[in-house]
């Protein structure tokens, strides 16, 4: 038995490594570190190879995008954003806020999706998903080209919205990781199946504990 389970660690030992990095990267994306990022670029690194491998070539393709969208994200929070100080007042013959109108730099916030954001977000969905399947079932191989297309399409929004800081995209990770899971138990990925199934609980835990740090901006 212990045989056979040392053989099965060695066959899968990237895909394991990738489910242990991403599920790292979840609870860093849950206390809002700015660490998840350099981890999600180890994470997608090692999923552009099992999704090859396996033929998913949609969220293969996604793995690049988040390449690219863990550097934008990475310098969006490291950024953060920018307020006013409040005007200054004096207590006790000193002055305290610093000065009226000054700027200051802040940790980008956590802020509630705006409708026409929401629209506009909508409507990219819709358009890759569309482009997506066509590629999928005029250029490839891909045996599950609706779920991967839908997957991948919802995830690149997700995504961007999580690089926004943007709350609701919880949400969209809540569909992506149970529909992804269930497809990843159908091609016999059984780590990335259960990492799935652990983003799924996580997306719920993260979703309370984003609500306590939501930012309304005027």
């Amino acid at each position: 038995m212990l045989i056979v389970i040392s053989s099965w660690i060695s066959n899968n030992f990237i895909e394991i490594f990738g489910a242990v990095t991403g599920i790292v990267y979840v609870i860093l994306e849950i206390r809002q570190t700015i660490w998840l990022w350099p981890v999600g670029i180890v994470t997608s690194a090692v999923y552009i190879w099992v999704f090859f491998t396996s033929k998913i070539y949609a969220d293969m393709s996604l793995q690049v995008y988040y390449l690219a969208i863990s550097i934008l994200g990475w310098y969006w929070w490291a950024k953060g954003g920018t307020g006013r100080r409040a005007k200054s007042t004096e207590r006790n013959g000193e002055w305290e806020n610093g000065r009226d109108g000054e700027k200051e730099k802040s940790e980008l916030q956590v802020t509630r999706l705006k409708f026409k954001t929401g629209l506009i977000l909508t409507a990219v969905f819709i358009l890759l998903y569309i482009t997506m399947y066509l590629v999928l079932t005029r250029l490839t191989d891909s045996p599950v080209p609706v779920r991967d297309s839908f997957i991948t399409s919802l995830s690149i929004v997700a995504t961007w919205m999580l690089a926004r800081k943007i709350y609701e995209h919880w949400y969209l990770w809540i569909v992506v990781n149970f529909v992804s899971a269930v497809l990843f138990l159908t091609r016999g990925l059984y780590p990335t199946f259960i990492l799935y199934i652990v983003y799924g609980i996580m997306s719920f835990i993260g979703l309370r504990e984003w609500k306590k740090t939501i930012t309304i901006k005027k």
